[in-house]
Protein backbone atom coordinates (compact mmCIF):
# COMPACT_ATOMS: atom_id res chain seq x y z
CA UNK A 1 0.00 0.00 0.00
CA UNK A 2 1.25 3.74 -1.06
CA UNK A 3 1.59 6.18 2.17
CA UNK A 4 0.51 9.56 2.01
CA UNK A 5 2.64 11.43 4.45
CA UNK A 6 0.79 14.55 6.06
CA UNK A 7 3.29 17.33 8.26
CA UNK A 8 1.93 19.56 9.90
CA UNK A 9 3.66 22.73 11.29
CA UNK A 10 1.46 24.75 14.00
CA UNK A 11 0.92 24.92 17.40
CA UNK A 12 -2.69 25.83 17.18
CA UNK A 13 -5.44 23.04 17.57
CA UNK A 14 -6.74 21.77 14.04
CA UNK A 15 -10.17 24.23 14.24
CA UNK A 16 -7.95 27.37 15.15
CA UNK A 17 -5.19 26.70 12.01
CA UNK A 18 -6.77 27.35 8.91
CA UNK A 19 -3.37 25.49 7.03
CA UNK A 20 -4.59 22.46 9.57
CA UNK A 21 -8.05 22.82 8.59
CA UNK A 22 -7.68 22.72 4.71
CA UNK A 23 -4.77 20.47 4.82
CA UNK A 24 -7.21 17.44 7.10
CA UNK A 25 -9.76 18.21 4.26
CA UNK A 26 -7.01 17.94 1.32
CA UNK A 27 -5.51 14.18 3.14
CA UNK A 28 -9.58 13.13 3.35
CA UNK A 29 -10.32 13.81 0.11
CA UNK A 30 -6.94 12.48 -1.20
CA UNK A 31 -7.25 8.93 0.93
CA UNK A 32 -11.14 8.85 -0.50
CA UNK A 33 -10.05 9.45 -4.35
CA UNK A 34 -6.89 7.14 -3.69
CA UNK A 35 -8.14 4.42 -1.12
CA UNK A 36 -4.60 2.39 -2.49
CA UNK A 37 -2.98 5.09 0.07
CA UNK A 38 -2.17 5.01 3.91
CA UNK A 39 -2.00 8.01 5.66
CA UNK A 40 0.76 8.57 8.36
CA UNK A 41 0.99 12.06 10.08
CA UNK A 42 3.71 14.25 11.55
CA UNK A 43 3.16 17.13 13.66
CA UNK A 44 6.50 18.94 14.07
CA UNK A 45 4.94 20.92 17.24
CA UNK A 46 4.11 17.76 19.19
CA UNK A 47 7.61 15.21 18.04
CA UNK A 48 11.07 15.27 18.84
CA UNK A 49 13.09 16.97 15.88
CA UNK A 50 16.89 16.68 17.04
CA UNK A 51 19.34 19.96 16.72
CA UNK A 52 22.16 18.76 14.60
CA UNK A 53 25.39 18.29 15.97
CA UNK A 54 28.48 18.09 14.04
CA UNK A 55 29.80 14.50 16.33
CA UNK A 56 26.60 12.88 14.53
CA UNK A 57 28.29 13.08 10.94
CA UNK A 58 31.08 12.23 9.29
CA UNK A 59 30.61 14.10 6.57
CA UNK A 60 28.59 16.87 5.48
CA UNK A 61 24.69 15.69 5.23
CA UNK A 62 26.00 11.77 6.03
CA UNK A 63 25.72 9.74 8.91
CA UNK A 64 28.77 8.53 11.03
CA UNK A 65 29.29 5.14 10.35
CA UNK A 66 28.83 2.75 13.37
CA UNK A 67 32.46 2.82 14.90
CA UNK A 68 31.70 6.43 15.73
CA UNK A 69 28.39 6.30 16.41
CA UNK A 70 28.98 3.97 19.38
CA UNK A 71 31.30 6.17 20.68
CA UNK A 72 28.83 8.63 21.19
CA UNK A 73 26.86 9.00 24.65
CA UNK A 74 22.91 7.05 24.72
CA UNK A 75 21.00 10.14 24.68
CA UNK A 76 23.80 11.56 21.35
CA UNK A 77 22.91 7.98 20.14
CA UNK A 78 19.09 8.21 20.32
CA UNK A 79 19.33 11.54 18.41
CA UNK A 80 21.44 10.27 15.39
CA UNK A 81 18.47 6.98 15.86
CA UNK A 82 15.73 9.56 15.64
CA UNK A 83 17.13 11.70 12.17
CA UNK A 84 17.77 8.26 10.77
CA UNK A 85 14.26 7.35 11.57
CA UNK A 86 12.56 10.62 10.46
CA UNK A 87 14.50 10.44 6.88
CA UNK A 88 13.29 6.66 6.38
CA UNK A 89 9.65 8.09 7.15
CA UNK A 90 10.08 10.65 4.75
CA UNK A 91 12.08 8.35 2.03
CA UNK A 92 9.00 5.69 1.97
CA UNK A 93 6.25 8.11 1.72
CA UNK A 94 4.68 8.34 -1.81
CA UNK A 95 3.04 11.41 -1.57
CA UNK A 96 3.88 14.48 0.83
CA UNK A 97 1.52 17.03 2.12
CA UNK A 98 3.15 19.93 4.45
CA UNK A 99 0.41 22.38 5.77
CA UNK A 100 1.84 25.53 6.94
CA UNK A 101 1.14 28.99 8.27
CA UNK A 102 3.42 32.05 6.77
CA UNK A 103 5.65 33.64 9.29
CA UNK A 104 7.92 36.44 8.32
CA UNK A 105 7.44 35.66 4.69
CA UNK A 106 9.04 32.34 5.71
CA UNK A 107 7.15 29.21 7.76
CA UNK A 108 7.77 27.99 11.25
CA UNK A 109 11.21 27.04 12.50
CA UNK A 110 10.38 23.58 13.13
CA UNK A 111 10.03 22.57 9.33
CA UNK A 112 13.40 24.04 8.70
CA UNK A 113 14.93 21.68 11.38
CA UNK A 114 12.89 19.39 9.96
CA UNK A 115 14.13 19.73 6.58
CA UNK A 116 17.46 19.82 8.00
CA UNK A 117 17.02 16.55 8.89
CA UNK A 118 15.89 14.48 5.97
CA UNK A 119 18.07 15.88 3.60
CA UNK A 120 20.65 13.56 3.95
CA UNK A 121 23.74 12.08 1.92
CA UNK A 122 22.80 8.66 1.05
CA UNK A 123 19.26 8.75 1.52
CA UNK A 124 17.45 11.25 0.11
CA UNK A 125 20.35 13.41 -2.30
CA UNK A 126 23.92 12.37 -3.20
CA UNK A 127 26.86 14.48 -3.02
CA UNK A 128 29.47 13.42 -5.35
CA UNK A 129 32.32 15.93 -6.12
CA UNK A 130 30.45 19.33 -5.46
CA UNK A 131 27.13 17.98 -7.64
CA UNK A 132 23.97 17.22 -5.89
CA UNK A 133 21.98 14.78 -7.08
CA UNK A 134 17.94 13.82 -5.59
CA UNK A 135 17.45 10.37 -5.20
CA UNK A 136 13.82 10.48 -4.59
CA UNK A 137 13.07 10.00 -8.06
CA UNK A 138 13.22 6.26 -7.65
CA UNK A 139 9.13 5.83 -8.29
CA UNK A 140 6.39 8.33 -8.81
CA UNK A 141 5.95 10.98 -5.73
CA UNK A 142 4.39 13.92 -5.50
CA UNK A 143 4.19 16.77 -2.90
CA UNK A 144 1.38 19.74 -1.78
CA UNK A 145 2.43 22.60 0.37
CA UNK A 146 -0.57 24.10 1.61
CA UNK A 147 0.08 27.77 3.31
CA UNK A 148 -2.06 30.37 4.93
CA UNK A 149 -1.43 33.90 4.84
CA UNK A 150 -3.33 36.78 6.15
CA UNK A 151 -3.17 38.91 3.82
CA UNK A 152 -3.68 37.75 -0.26
CA UNK A 153 -0.06 37.93 -2.02
CA UNK A 154 0.09 39.17 -5.72
CA UNK A 155 1.08 36.59 -7.85
CA UNK A 156 3.48 38.46 -9.77
CA UNK A 157 4.98 39.46 -5.57
CA UNK A 158 5.59 35.43 -4.94
CA UNK A 159 8.91 35.07 -5.88
CA UNK A 160 9.88 37.89 -4.30
CA UNK A 161 7.50 37.73 -0.98
CA UNK A 162 6.54 33.91 -0.54
CA UNK A 163 10.03 32.86 0.56
CA UNK A 164 9.24 30.17 2.21
CA UNK A 165 6.92 28.40 -0.55
CA UNK A 166 9.96 29.06 -3.09
CA UNK A 167 12.25 27.21 -0.37
CA UNK A 168 10.07 24.14 -0.12
CA UNK A 169 9.43 24.21 -3.57
CA UNK A 170 13.13 24.07 -4.31
CA UNK A 171 14.34 21.71 -1.91
CA UNK A 172 11.96 19.10 -2.70
CA UNK A 173 12.66 19.45 -6.18
CA UNK A 174 16.45 18.98 -5.27
CA UNK A 175 15.28 15.58 -3.53
CA UNK A 176 13.83 14.55 -6.81
CA UNK A 177 10.13 15.14 -6.03
CA UNK A 178 8.99 15.99 -9.06
CA UNK A 179 5.26 16.71 -8.99
CA UNK A 180 4.99 19.70 -6.51
CA UNK A 181 1.69 21.78 -6.05
CA UNK A 182 0.73 24.47 -3.78
CA UNK A 183 -2.73 25.19 -2.25
CA UNK A 184 -2.87 28.39 -0.91
CA UNK A 185 -5.62 29.73 1.95
CA UNK A 186 -4.65 33.28 1.10
CA UNK A 187 -6.75 36.42 2.69
CA UNK A 188 -7.35 34.79 6.35
CA UNK A 189 -7.82 38.40 7.85
CA UNK A 190 -8.53 39.31 11.56
CA UNK A 191 -12.07 37.69 11.42
CA UNK A 192 -13.27 34.71 11.20
CA UNK A 193 -15.60 35.18 8.54
CA UNK A 194 -12.50 36.29 6.62
CA UNK A 195 -10.70 33.38 8.05
CA UNK A 196 -14.24 30.85 6.88
CA UNK A 197 -14.19 32.24 3.69
CA UNK A 198 -10.69 31.64 2.51
CA UNK A 199 -10.80 28.42 4.37
CA UNK A 200 -13.69 27.81 2.15
CA UNK A 201 -12.09 29.29 -1.29
CA UNK A 202 -8.73 26.77 -0.73
CA UNK A 203 -11.15 24.01 -0.16
CA UNK A 204 -12.85 24.33 -3.63
CA UNK A 205 -9.16 23.79 -5.60
CA UNK A 206 -8.51 20.43 -3.40
CA UNK A 207 -9.78 18.20 -5.89
CA UNK A 208 -8.06 20.04 -9.01
CA UNK A 209 -4.72 20.21 -7.20
CA UNK A 210 -5.07 16.11 -6.28
CA UNK A 211 -5.62 15.99 -10.11
CA UNK A 212 -2.39 17.70 -10.51
CA UNK A 213 0.03 16.10 -8.14
CA UNK A 214 -1.21 12.89 -8.31
CA UNK A 215 -1.82 11.20 -12.09
CA UNK A 216 -1.28 6.72 -11.73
Amino acid sequence: MKKLLYITVNSKPEEMSASKTVGRAFVNRFIEIHSDFKLEELDLYDCHIPRLEYQYFEKRNAMINEEDFNKLDKKQQEEVHKIVKLTDQFKEADMYVIAAPMWSLSFPAPLKEYIDCIVMDGKTISIKENKIEGLLNDKPRGMVYIQSSGGNIPWILRMVLNKGLNYVHDIMSTMGIKRIEELLVDGTGFTEEEKNEAIEKAKDKIDNVIDEVWRE
